[in-house]
């Protein structure tokens, strides 16, 4: 084989090599990831004020989003829905969304509940709580705490939390968490960022190490 042949040979395999061993940016691995798409919607919703007063749960199977529970009017439903479906990785978004009037504290009530804290000395909780209010336009309530303890998660996926499939269920500002996490310390990560998380009242560790 000629020197010439050779070298065109060589130079194509060697950019192949080049483009194959490139590393992936964060937002592609975690877009084929189903955990990572669950958190990545729920975080988006965060700051949806239509949203306010909604109670979501999010389901992702091979890219594919299924949205339950309720949300209070269809301006939510086709928020919910174009929120979901915006995301890179998601082939496609099932609705299994119910229109149900909004449930839990409503943003009146959420100031009365800070104030009530602040009246038993937890000044600062009530200051963070506030401040949440006002960020984000909606009720602090159960779908709120939902989806602020998966934004939380999001940011700890590219460390300690890829990888895991973690379900979150609030009720009465009550969460529990159930799913899988690579490790001990994920777990213990997931655990506490919930407990830290305003609203929430205690947390109930249902969270799997999932085998190596």
């Amino acid at each position: 084989m000629s020197q010439f042949v050779r070298s065109l040979v060589v130079v194509p395999l060697f950019a192949a090599l080049a483009i194959s061993t490139a590393p992936a940016s964060a937002a592609q691995l975690g877009a084929v990831k189903d955990g990572w798409l669950v958190m990545k919607v729920h975080s988006e919703m965060l700051d949806e004020d239509v949203l306010s007063g909604s109670n979501i749960d999010v389901d992702v199977k091979s890219g594919v989003v299924t949205l339950k529970g309720t949300v209070p009017s269809e301006a939510g439903r086709a928020r919910a829905l174009e929120v979901a479906s915006k995301n890179d990785g998601v082939k496609n978004v099932v609705d299994h969304l119910t229109i149900a009037p909004a449930r839990g504290t409503n943003m009146a009530g959420k100031v009365d509940k800070a104030e009530d804290r602040a009246n038993e000395g937890a000044s600062k909780a009530a200051d963070k709580t506030a401040s949440a209010a006002k960020k984000t336009g909606r009720a602090m309530d159960d779908g709120w705490i939902k989806s602020k303890i998966y934004a939380q998660y999001l940011a700890d996926w590219n460390t300690v939390l890829d990888d895991s499939d973690i379900d979150i269920d609030v009720v009465n500002n009550v969460v529990t968490l159930s799913g899988t996490v690579k490790s001990a310390e994920a777990k213990t990560k997931a655990v506490a960022t919930a407990r830290a998380t305003d609203g929430v009242k205690t947390v109930h560790d249902k969270l799997r190490v999932a085998p190596k």
